[in-house]
């Protein structure tokens, strides 16, 4: 990092290069040179870039009305938005559902850890306010975001600051923390969220959060069939809220509005953002059930909690361009042929000695990489094997999303790959050519 910057960067031992316009699929450097963004900029943008109509559209509303506060009024982009969210929800989320808008995704998971609070105090009982959630999970950088998140490296520095709710096994099949294999298993990660209710103090849990596809800390871990089902049955049995963390999955990543269709399940409570403005606006949104939005009709009629640029007008105004956009070029429909293209062409990577597993779902495809392909054991994370991927990719102009700790918290390197839904066929052909040749100089001969 330059000693003249002045940025709080995310990292002062990296030289950044500077970003200075986009287009499609592409963005584009004061250095002069050009990256392919496989990555969607960590799953965020949707549409591609450099979409004109969106900064109109915001420019639009910004000399209308640029802000208006949400203690003293309400503003047509928002209910507009609000309104089409709501209707590319599950069934339970229409005719009387509501959406509650925030700033992004970690302030839609506070928000949703607020609601379910207070739900349970609406319908009296106030004992509920444990939200469990999974290991290897990661719901948020805020700290009650950070407190139900499992990503056990992202929650080290702040440990003594969070509280234990309750996390219960990852589901992730090609590293089971059962050792078990599908369908022999059971589905014993689901049940795992049983046993935890049955032996500690099940009547204070007040909801489950859980990502429906694991993106970033697990590198797109697909759940099994019967897994999302068998969760939701839990949570209704036990009178505990579901709530859906789609920040990554939802606005169309995995080819439907949200994964949460893949397997028909209806939750309480969904959250979206990244995608729902494709990185045009800090957006995001909460979708609140039917029968949670009766909850405070009947009762106090007040949610105690707020943002000062919650619903904003302008950020609202990008995510109605952002799905008139999605609507009019039909690509929440070209997903699926797209990934298509892109597993086809990353297919050949398998043959390496060192990738493990490719997996996902739609536009949402991680790539692990391990020591031994037949016992499936990790590098040692003094290797640095994700970061070190990700840094001869971009070498040769093609980004990448890399973490590490898949396996344990700790252990286990993937890179993440989530481009715009508009990339073509020859764009998945060179982000393989090139994770080829990056595998080829990280592990030589």
């Amino acid at each position: 990092m330059a000693n003249d910057a002045a940025v709080f960067s995310r990292n002062f031992h990296k030289e950044l290069p500077v970003a200075v316009r986009g287009e499609g699929s592409w963005i584009f450097a004061a250095n002069g040179r050009k990256y392919l963004d496989a990555a969607g900029q960590a799953a965020v943008v949707s549409i591609g870039h450099g979409v004109a109509e969106i900064g109109r559209a915001m420019a639009e509303q910004s000399s209308r009305l640029a802000f208006a506060h949400t203690s003293q009024f309400q503003s047509e982009p928002a209910e507009k938005l609000a309104a089409r969210l709501l209707a590319l929800a599950p069934p339970n989320f229409r005719n009387g559902g509501r959406v509650y808008f925030t700033s992004g995704g970690s302030e839609a998971t506070e928000t949703a850890i607020k609601l379910a609070r207070q739900y349970h105090l609406e319908k009296g009982q106030g004992a509920r306010y444990r939200v469990l959630s999974r290991r290897q999970s990661y719901h948020g950088s805020t700290l009650g975001a950070m407190n139900v998140s499992g990503n056990v490296a992202r929650r080290a520095p702040y440990g003594p600051m969070l509280a234990e709710w309750g996390h219960i096994a990852p589901c992730f099949c090609y590293h089971c923390p059962f050792e078990k294999t599908f369908p022999e298993c059971g589905l014993a990660c689901a049940d795992d969220l049983d046993s935890l209710l049955a032996g500690n103090d099940a009547d204070s849990a007040a909801a489950f959060i859980f990502e429906p596809m694991v993106g970033a800390t697990l590198g797109a871990a697909v759940p099994p069939q019967g897994y999302v089902a068998r969760i939701a049955e839990i949570c209704r049995k036990r009178d505990v809220l579901l709530i859906a963390d789609e920040v990554m999955t939802g606005m169309g990543r995995t080819g439907k509005p949200f994964a949460l269709e893949h397997w028909g399940a209806e939750p309480d409570i969904i959250l979206t953002g990244k995608g729902i403005a494709s990185g045009y606006a800090p957006l995001g949104a909460v979708l609140v059930s039917r029968r949670v939005v009766e909850a405070f009709e009947n009762g106090s009629g007040t949610f105690k909690h707020g943002f000062t640029y919650q619903a904003h007008p302008v950020a609202a105004a990008a995510g109605n361009a952002v799905l008139d956009y999605i609507e009019a070029h039909h690509l929440f429909e070209r997903v699926g042929a797209a990934a298509l293209d892109l597993c086809r062409a990353l297919e050949p990577l398998l043959a390496h000695r060192h990738v493990g597993d490719i997996r996902g779902l739609g536009l949402l495809v991680g790539i692990e990489f391990v020591r031994d392909k037949g016992t499936r054991a990790a590098f040692e994370p003094s290797q640095g094997i994700a970061e070190k991927i990700r840094a001869a990719a971009m070498e040769e102009g093609v980004l990448t999303y890399p973490t590490q700790g898949c396996v344990d918290g700790v252990r286990g390197d993937h890179v993440l790959l989530a481009p715009p839904f508009i990339i073509t066929s020859r764009e998945s052909e060179l982000t393989a050519k090139v994770l080829a040749s990056a595998l080829a100089r990280v592990f030589p001969g």
